[in-house]
């Protein structure tokens, strides 16, 4: 196929051969299928600010950092420097994250380079070598779904010790190959520490996969590993090897009405993101 404009630089400097294929197109990034060294790998290019349909972007990159003193001004001035900056700490977010997360044997997959917004890595692939289906195009038995979901639970948890929360877990963005689950799209990645909404969106995380494994083993649906992992978190008494119980004795509050109509609401608009990744995923194998 014709080479993207945005991968065209990886090429020059040898990093791809060629772009065998569109995988995918998502709400922060076009993913393409490419030929790399001899091996078929991926190359997910990120969309520009304005074209992205991330919601709520400020919340995911509250509590970011940098270490360059004027990147920082620029970045807090929203000048035209500081918004390029803005833009490549959002890139190089996920590339961090898969090295991080990597070392706390969460698996994803390996980055090979991040140039101009085009990040180089891992194509997750199943036994017969093909694309690694998304968890929400499996269907899998009680005992499989019990399994695969205490897997994924361990996984939240290791990110959740080095201090990272994903932000927006669901079946769309786990990978099953055939050793199991493979967690992908990191940019939004929350500092647990330093981002006020960090502890809603674990609990968003969380409950998402517990409803999508539940769906399979009902009794998943009774678990609380959320509000567990959070409370032994803010303790110090969280590790990698913990083993959590799935239920959580909290303080008994009155229910809280326009919470709840927030998160129907809530609910209703990721049904229906959900509903538009589905078509827009059907457009993109009709364009294979």
């Amino acid at each position: 196929m014709k080479t993207p404009k945005r991968i065209q630089p990886l090429i020059d400097e040898g990093l791809v051969d060629e772009v065998i294929s569109r995988l995918m197109s998502g709400k922060e990034a076009d993913v393409y299928v490419v030929r790399s060294d001899s091996e078929i790998r991926c190359a997910k290019v990120y969309k520009e600010a304005a074209q992205r349909s991330f919601k709520k972007a400020a919340q995911y990159q509250e509590g970011r950092k940098t270490r360059n003193s004027r990147r920082a001004r620029a970045m807090e001035k929203g000048s035209k420097f500081g918004r390029k900056q803005q833009e490549a700490t959002w890139h190089n977010a996920e590339v961090d994250a898969l090295y991080k997360l990597a070392d706390a044997g969460v698996r994803v997959p390996t980055p090979y380079a991040c140039i101009d917004g085009v990040l180089l890595m891992e194509l997750i692939t199943d036994e017969e070598g093909y694309v690694a289906p998304r968890l929400g195009e499996v269907t899998m038995s009680a005992e499989q779904a019990i399994e695969d979901h205490a897997v994924v639970i361990e996984y939240i948890v290791r990110m959740l010790c080095v201090g990272i929360v994903h932000g927006d877990l669901s079946e769309f963005n786990i990978l099953v190959d055939e050793y199991g689950p493979v967690i992908i799209d990191l940019p939004q990645a929350v500092d647990a520490a330093a981002n006020n909404n960090a502890e809603a969106m674990l609990a968003r995380d969380v409950n998402k996969i517990r409803s999508y494994y539940g769906q399979f083993a009902p009794e998943l649906l009774d678990t609380q590993y959320a509000k567990e992992m959070w409370a032994l978190y803010e303790e110090g008494e969280l590790h990698p090897d913990i083993e959590l119980t799935g239920h959580f004795d909290g303080p008994t509050e009155e229910a809280d009405v326009d919470a709840v109509l927030e998160e129907i609401k809530a609910v209703l608009a990721e049904e229906q993101e959900r509903q538009e990744r589905l078509n827009d995923d059907e457009d993109d194998e009709d364009d294979l």
